[in-house]
């Protein structure tokens, strides 16, 4: 089943909305961890932050080769 043009369209604002989302919530974390290098935290409790910044920045790289997809089967539809 292929999508109409309509549909891609669609998906493509749904990643666009959501990279949005998950780009500010990365720059928070990582502004967070900026604002407690110093601050007397627990390493683990750190380290968890970090993973969680990580992991978005993995799936903001996710959505946006989702993203380029949908661009080329716009450009080829």
């Amino acid at each position: 089943m292929t999508m109409d043009d309509a549909e891609i369209r669609d998906q493509l604002q749904e990643v666009e909305t959501e990279l949005v989302r998950l780009r500010e919530s990365a720059a928070e974390i990582r502004r967070e961890i900026g604002e407690r290098w110093d601050a007397p935290t627990d390493a683990a409790e750190m380290a968890t932050v970090i993973t969680n910044a990580e992991q978005q920045e993995a799936l903001i790289e996710t959505l946006e080769a989702r993203r380029e997809r949908l661009r080329q089967r716009l450009g080829t539809s």
